[in-house]
Order: structure tokens, then C-alpha cells, then sequence
């Protein structure tokens, strides 16, 4: 028979070790020990163009892609795969779930101060997507401040939402949504008025339904006097600098290849989002005011 005590006593030691286990800090699997292993796990957010599983189950996109050189490059014979959504990225690196993010996350001084980024790998600027035939005349993202009967969708963790509150767009008129897989329906059914997200997303989007479309004449929000255009780079868990050095190692000598050119257009970046990555590096980005 247990007594009182001894069941108080277990409880205490259970609740002790959970606070232990929760506030014990996880670190990430070394480059050693993933090199040892033979397999690195690399998360996405299935966000086409950037990165996602096709229906065959193959992961593709720009960061995908420009991944698995890198991985073979540093003598990793395999990925194992992890397929979240974009706002459980960056926990899912703190909890040590993956080794690696292939998402083409924007770099922003907010993000890394919770992860470490690579250098750039791609860039790319803003865009929306409308109802068909964009009956509200939306072709900004300052309409959404100017006209406060307007309402734009923006996906939850996605730098969008910085944007828009930098330009003035009250809370009341922003519509979050959980993926870019609901923003067809939210913006055909009048939910919102708009969905902002990057213009690769944005022209994806549009070649999926009728009911939707890119809006033209776009006008690229400027904030601070500068034109905006995002940078997106491989991330890593804070602790892990020597698998980013690694990465950065491989990463900038594939880019002064036409092959890694040729990988990124492959997927709808223009030239001048070729050029482009290489404007800024991350120590620049992570410090922009």
C-alpha cells in the first residue's frame, strides 16, 4: 500500500522534473555529430517557390535545392525531411526538431536575435494577391493605412505584419491566416480584400485559381526611404555556428556558379533577384535599424 507520503513525495519528484526538463536548455546536433550520423534533418514550410513537397513527396524549391548541394558538399549522405508551418519554424529549431531551416527566411535583426542566419541565398520583393478582376483598386500596400475599409490577409510568423505596421495599417484591418494554402479562399471569399506576401508567393497563387490574381501595377512599399526587397538565407539554432560556417563555406562558393543561377531562376527569380542577394550580407541585415 502507498502512503499519502510516498505519493506526495512522487508527485514532488515528477513536478521537479519536469521544471528540470523545462528549463533545461537543448542544444542542436553539431556539425560532427550530423556528419557522423550521415544524415541532417532540414525543415520547410511548403511555401512554393521557396521550398515544399511536390505530390510525389520530393522537396523542391530554392532552398531545397541549393540545400542538397551543400548537404553533399559537406559529406552528409542524408536529409531526413520535416514539413511545418513557417510560424513554427524558428521554435522548432530551439527545440532541436531539425538541424535546419530551407525556407528562405527573410533575415531580420528581430529573427536573429532568436536564430543565426548563412549568408543570403536568394532575394525578392513584395506583391499582392486580389479577387479577380481586383474590384477594390488595390494596387499598394499603403491603400490598406489610406483606406480603413480595406482588409489584407498576412500569414502568421511572415515579416509582412512588420511592414504593415510600419506603414501605418491599423490591427483592425489585418486578417491573419495560418499558411499561404488559405489565402485563395480567403481573399475569393471577401474575408479580406488582399493577400501580401512576396511576389513569387503572390504569382504562385494566382496560377492556382481563377478567382484570383496578382495586382497589377504593384508599387513596392518604401519604409524609411527604402524601397523594400528581403533577403532570405538558411537558418540554424543559435548554438550552431559551425554548421552555418560550413554551410556559408559551400554556399558561397555554388553562388559563383551559373549552375546555382540557373537553380534560383529555375523557380521564377528574376535577374535582378540574382543580383540582388548578394547586396547585402547578414551581419548587415541583422543590424538594420
Amino acid at each position: 500500500m502507498i502512503t499519502t507520503f510516498t505519493k506526495n513525495a512522487s508527485i514532488a519528484l515528477v513536478a521537479l522534473t519536469a521544471a528540470a526538463m523545462a528549463t533545461t536548455a537543448v542544444s542542436a546536433a553539431t556539425l560532427e555529430e550530423i556528419q557522423a550520423s550521415g544524415t541532417i534533418r532540414i525543415a520547410v514550410a511548403n511555401e512554393i517557390p521557396y521550398g515544399y513537397v511536390d505530390p510525389n513527396g520530393e522537396y523542391l524549391g530554392a532552398g531545397p535545392d541549393v540545400a542538397k548541394h551543400i548537404v553533399e558538399q559537406l559529406g552528409i549522405e542524408n536529409i531526413e525531411w520535416v514539413t511545418t508551418n513557417f510560424s513554427s519554424l524558428i521554435p522548432g529549431l530551439q527545440a532541436d526538431r531539425f538541424d535546419m531551416v530551407a525556407a528562405e527566411m527573410a533575415i531580420l535583426p528581430d529573427r536573429c536575435e532568436q536564430v543565426i542566419y548563412s549568408e543570403p541565398n536568394t532575394s525578392y520583393g513584395e506583391g499582392l494577391l486580389v479577387a479577380a478582376g481586383n474590384p477594390k483598386d488595390i494596387h499598394a500596400y499603403t491603400d490598406f493605412a489610406e483606406n480603413p475599409d480595406l482588409k489584407v490577409a498576412i500569414m502568421a510568423g511572415a515579416d509582412q505584419l512588420e511592414m504593415m505596421q510600419a506603414l501605418g495599417v491599423s490591427e483592425g484591418n489585418l486578417v491573419t491566416i495560418a499558411s499561404n494554402a488559405d489565402a485563395i479562399s480567403t481573399v475569393s471569399t471577401g474575408r479580406a480584400d488582399a493577400y501580401a506576401a512576396t511576389s513569387l508567393t503572390a504569382s504562385e497563387l494566382d496560377g492556382q485559381s481563377d478567382d484570383v490574381e496578382v495586382a497589377a501595377e504593384f508599387v513596392d512599399p518604401v519604409i524609411d526611404g527604402e524601397e523594400v526587397r528581403s533577403w532570405g538565407g538558411f537558418t540554424f539554432a543559435q548554438d550552431n555556428t559551425a554548421l552555418r560556417d560550413a554551410v556559408n563555406e559551400a554556399l558561397a562558393e555554388f553562388k559563383q556558379t551559373d549552375e546555382w543561377a540557373s537553380t534560383v531562376m529555375g523557380y521564377g527569380f528574376s535577374q535582378a533577384d540574382v543580383d540582388g542577394s548578394t547586396k547585402h550580407t547578414t551581419a548587415e541585415l541583422c543590424a538594420a535599424e
